[in-house]
């Protein structure tokens, strides 16, 4: 049977760029530079987003166009059976995000429906918190939305890749656009919200600390759906005349535009309300639902926003669960459209541990965490991670020749930073995430150098891209 392509170079872009905006674009990002230290924060994450992310997500993209087959196929036929493990670590990957992830994305489900019934207006903080603890803690009303969101995620990607996942996607994501657009105007217009901008774009250099550059690089990978198969599937479906680079830069861009208007929606309206910056993950279900019920509008903003975070986390779920429908179809022969379904339905059964852990399962814990907790830990802490290194080490040591000829698309060697990426694939990836794996150690060190090599990325990468095409064949390239 005739592989499945992307019917045009826009549709992959926007479906590459929509597995990479997603919920940690626009939940995630506002408040994890609300709490560490806004500008300076955006500055050293827009330069990872430029360097590492962007390097990192060539490789993806070219393996999978290079083997035309899903992640562990990939790196079986690339690199021999042993580095099949890499992808089979994409695939639980794929797997333990989405069923957490769906919960959440339930949820968004659940604020979109309140929003339009009008029964979350509120400018009262205690009263938004209590609404939401009872939803996350009740028993079947999240179970019913989670199912909602999984149901939403399955019809797409059981249309296919042309049909389904491009088409919808190029709806989507522009309609994503207009929304945020939307809402970035009023916030930004809304009295008092120029604290908030200059907060979100001065940076305060005494701001940087191993703990924020940790943040920066894990939101980097994480935004940009990294270490987990999903760009190594959709460059699987990829025309051999595209190009890579060219593609990847606008995925980049697109991806950090988001988390960059999210943080102008966010942080000006937080700021003009006299709100917490720093309130974590409570901002978006608790502390912007108070912000639009003191905000003219605010109930059609509020309705706005929500359908916006579902269409974000749509988008995302998409790319997630093609991973694991990928494998069972190609490995196992399963048609796609059953693929699709019993990897949702177990996805499905998998979260709901993972919703009822937040209620009446929260007593029962391992490792002094709960089912949801322990779940995003795992993804964070190690699979994530691991999956981050291993690409990154097979693209810069095992397949380098193979994917210069991807990224150049002639055939030769002619990547005109070819020598950055090498650089970035075999020594500064793998060293970057391994520190973030090891958490404080180090804090001080890693601070100096990180800022030295940011000074040097932003600075120097034409030299640098020059230097390293003098010492390749001393390494063995």
């Amino acid at each position: 049977m005739k592989r499945e392509q992307w019917g045009s170079r826009f549709g992959f872009i926007m479906a590459a760029a929509g597995s990479a905006v997603g919920l940690g674009n626009i939940w995630k990002f506002p408040y994890l530079a609300g709490t560490q230290g806004g500008g300076a924060f955006l500055v050293v994450y827009l330069v990872i987003m430029a360097t590492i992310g962007a390097a990192l997500i060539m490789a993806e993209i070219a393996i999978g166009r290079s083997a035309k087959m899903n992640p562990v196929g990939a790196f079986r036929a690339l690199g021999g059976r042993l580095w099949s493990v890499t992808g089979v670590i994409g695939v639980i990957t794929g797997f333990l995000i989405l069923s957490f992830y769906s919960v959440v994305g339930g949820w968004t489900i659940a604020y979109l429906v309140k929003s339009i019934a009008g029964t979350i207006e509120s400018a009262q903080p205690e009263l938004l918190e209590a609404q939401f603890g009872g939803l996350v803690s009740a028993v079947w009303e999240p179970i019913f939305y989670h199912g909602a969101f999984m149901v939403l995620t399955m019809g797409i990607v059981i249309a296919g890749v042309a049909q389904g996942i491009e088409r919808s996607v190029k709806v989507l994501m522009p309609l994503l656009f207009i929304l945020l657009m939307v809402l970035v105007v009023r916030s930004v217009t809304l009295p008092g919200a120029w604290e908030g901008i200059e907060f979100f774009l001065v940076p305060d250099w005494s701001q940087v600390n191993g703990e924020m550059l940790r943040a920066a690089l894990g939101q980097a990978f994480f935004s940009l759906s990294l270490g987990m198969g999903a760009m190594i599937t959709y460059g699987s479906y990829l025309d051999k005349d595209a190009d890579i680079p060219n593609a990847s830069c606008w995925v980049v861009f697109l991806a950090a535009l988001v988390g960059v208007l999210g943080g102008l929606l966010v942080l000006p309206a937080v700021f003009a309300f006299g709100m917490d910056p720093g309130a974590g993950p409570g901002l978006t279900f608790i502390t912007l639902p108070a912000v639009f019920g003191e905000m003219i509008g605010g109930y059609l903003f509020q309705i706005i926003f929500f359908a916006m975070l579902l269409i974000a986390a749509l988008t995302s779920s998409i790319s997630l669960l093609a991973i694991p429908v990928a494998y069972f179809a190609e490995e196992y022969g399963i048609e796609r459209k059953w693929s699709a379904i019993v990897v949702g339905i177990v996805i499905f059964l998998i979260g709901v541990p993972c919703s009822l852990a937040l209620g009446v399962w929260g007593e029962y814990k391992l490792f002094d965490m709960n089912f949801f907790d322990l779940m995003v830990y795992a993804v964070d802490n190690y699979t994530l991670p691991i999956g981050g290194i291993l690409t990154s080490l097979f693209a810069g040591w095992v397949v380098l020749e193979k994917m210069g000829k991807e990224l150049s698309n002639d055939g030769s060697l002619t990547f005109k930073w070819m020598g950055a990426f090498t650089w970035i694939m075999r020594i500064v990836a793998p060293l970057a995430v391994v520190w973030v794996m090891l958490g404080g150690w180090l804090n001080y060190f890693a601070v100096l150098v990180w800022l030295n090599f940011l000074t040097l990325a932003t600075r120097f990468m034409a030299p640098l891209a020059g230097a390293w095409e003098i010492l390749n064949g001393l390494l063995g390239s």
